[in-house]
């Protein structure tokens, strides 16, 4: 007989129903869908210990979906990507590459219940002695499909748990000095020269400096404006996309020291069209990245600095305006930071500039007023 409750029949969670075969299937309603049981059962009582271990897991928010364990990483990481609507086009593509580079082959035909910590360790780990930082890239796509799998009750837990994996390893790259950069322009034929300086002055990337047209530059008012750049998802050619960020779209005035190569420069190699690029061939196509890679090794070679990549130039101008007293929030928004976290960076420039500042006026302190400790003076008396 049913166990009663206050002389009622108590009502369980779900229902079971005998097969033809003798066993018995369990299921039961949640959030509008009919879960059944994965396997069926002998008996009654094995049945009803099921939906009631069930009822507890949805009581403590540990409920996983029953169908989980015959889903694919690859079917899910498919869906996944397809879901996602606001990710970017290039961003899109690398998410592509990497799963199916490097975590569909390994990991693909693993359902996502029998994914163990284990087996993400072991696929790390690999991965990681062969390529450091690809292997942190794409540990971290793993991890966020996964916490969305948790988060849809595919899994209990998520297993990337691989203690300092997937952090961002960005090392201190070297600072140009003024006098390097202007070294390295000298080294640059004519017409490559201002690239040079606004990667530095204005602290572009090299897809913003090589995406500048006629009309992006504002000669009355001493402005630049940055509204695309040259991106290149992976697998693909470089096309005219948006800046990295939307915080990248911005307009920004040209140092003075800067304006004069400019106008010059614009006279010079750039036709009268707007649209015409700013730094082109002699046919009038844009430059290719590589030629102005090419260009650049020579430039740093002569400079001294081998040391220094093309991007570094953008970081030698944040660092010099940092040093200069910019705020966090003049750097997010000179570099096109969406965060704080990358401008904050540069403010050791500021906390050197601010050691110098201390011993300036410590120096000027004790020449205008001497300050003596108690020995001091009662060695004087």
């Amino acid at each position: 007989m049913a166990s009663t409750e206050n002389g009622k029949p108590r009502r369980h969670f779900g229902s079971i129903r005998e097969l033809p075969s003798g066993s018995y299937q369990a299921s039961y309603w949640h959030e509008g869908e009919r879960h059944v049981a994965p396997s069926t059962f002998h008996t009654k009582t094995d049945a009803r210990t099921y939906l009631d271990g069930a009822a507890t897991d949805l009581h403590r928010g540990q409920w996983i979906d029953p169908a989980a364990g015959k889903i694919t990483i690859r079917s899910y990481s498919s869906e996944w990507l397809e879901d996602r609507s606001d990710l970017r086009d290039t961003t899109r593509a690398k998410y592509h590459y990497l799963l199916e580079r490097h975590i569909l082959p390994k990991l693909g035909s693993t359902n996502l219940s029998a994914l163990a910590p284990s087996k993400v360790r072991s696929w790390y780990n690999e991965l990681h002695r062969r390529h450091a930082a690809t292997a942190d890239d794409t540990y971290r796509l793993l991890r966020a499909i996964l916490n969305t799998a948790k988060a849809d009750h595919q899994i209990a837990e998520n297993p990337c748990q691989v203690k300092g994996a997937g952090q961002v390893r960005s090392p201190e790259r070297p600072v140009a000095s003024v006098h390097e950069l202007a070294v390295a322009v000298e080294a640059v034929p004519e017409r490559f020269r201002l690239a040079l300086l606004l990667s530095a002055w204005c602290q572009l990337r090299r897809g913003e400096v090589l995406a500048l047209q006629r009309r992006h530059v504002d000669l009355l008012h001493g402005k630049l404006t940055v509204e695309q750049a040259w991106v290149a998802p992976m697998g693909s050619k470089p096309i005219i996309g948006p800046p990295k960020t939307e915080a990248g779209a911005r307009s920004l005035a040209i140092p003075s020291n800067v304006l004069p190569a400019v106008i010059d420069h614009l006279e010079r190699f750039v036709r009268a069209e707007p649209t015409s690029w700013l730094f082109g061939t002699s046919t009038g196509t844009a430059l290719s990245q590589r030629n102005f890679q090419r260009a650049w090794s020579k430039a740093r070679s002569t400079a001294g600095r081998s040391d220094l990549h093309l991007h570094d130039l953008r970081h030698s101008g944040l660092t010099w305006a940092a040093a200069s007293g910019a705020s966090v929030a003049d750097l997010m928004r000179r570099g096109g930071h969406a965060n704080p976290r990358a401008a904050l960076r540069y403010q050791h420039a500021t906390e050197d500039r601010d050691q110098a500042l201390a011993d300036a006026l410590g120096k000027l302190g004790a020449e205008i007023v001497p300050i003596t400790t108690p020995a001091e003076r009662a060695t004087r008396t």
